[in-house]
């Protein structure tokens, strides 16, 4: 069973980064997004410090943040790459299911995804993950390469917002319709 801090701070840079930008976006009115905490069981307890020193895992999460935006329900996940393969094992079968379900009761689901090598943040809608989550489903390739990914949905820092993806929600909205 994976412990709590066994992975370190894997991804909590991109994490501050979507927090800050979901705090202007707050702040503006334009969006109301939290992030959703993951249930954990404490093993180990520092009590003089009172921090927590060994956790486990107490559920499957299914995504790192969910809310509205101009009353469109939106949920998504963070994810960070280090090379120009992303490897699907870092999405569960759990969150596509999650998903899929959000986006039938007329929800936007999209991963952000930050491939650290390149410093290129992405917008992946999840319409744009189920072709590659089947293709591997079907026996072939489990990850997707970076060169697979339509680039119109790369995400440029604006003045104040480090991960500005509200453009992208409206770019993906129109592209449904």
């Amino acid at each position: 069973m994976p412990t709590w801090n066994s992975r370190g701070l894997r991804g909590s840079a991109l994490e501050e980064l979507i927090n800050k930008t979901n705090e202007k976006y707050r702040e503006n009115h334009l969006a109301l997004i939290q992030k959703v905490p993951t249930p954990i069981t404490p093993i180990r307890i520092d009590k003089e410090n009172r921090h927590i020193t060994l956790a486990y895992f107490d559920q499957k999460s299914t995504v790192d943040y969910i809310g509205a935006v101009q009353g469109i329900p939106v949920c998504f996940d963070a994810k960070e790459c280090a090379t120009d393969t992303f490897a699907l094992q870092n999405i569960h079968a759990h969150q596509v299911a999650f998903m899929e379900e959000f986006e039938r009761q007329n929800g936007i689901a999209f991963f952000l995804i930050h491939y650290t090598q390149k410093d290129f943040l992405y917008y992946l809608p999840f319409r744009h993950l189920k072709p590659f989550w089947e293709r591997m489903e079907g026996g072939g390739r489990k990850s997707f390469r970076f060169e697979e990914l339509d680039l119109s949905y790369e995400i440029r820092p604006k003045p104040g917002l480090l991960v500005p993806y509200l453009d992208l929600i409206q770019k993906d909205m129109n592209e449904r319709e």
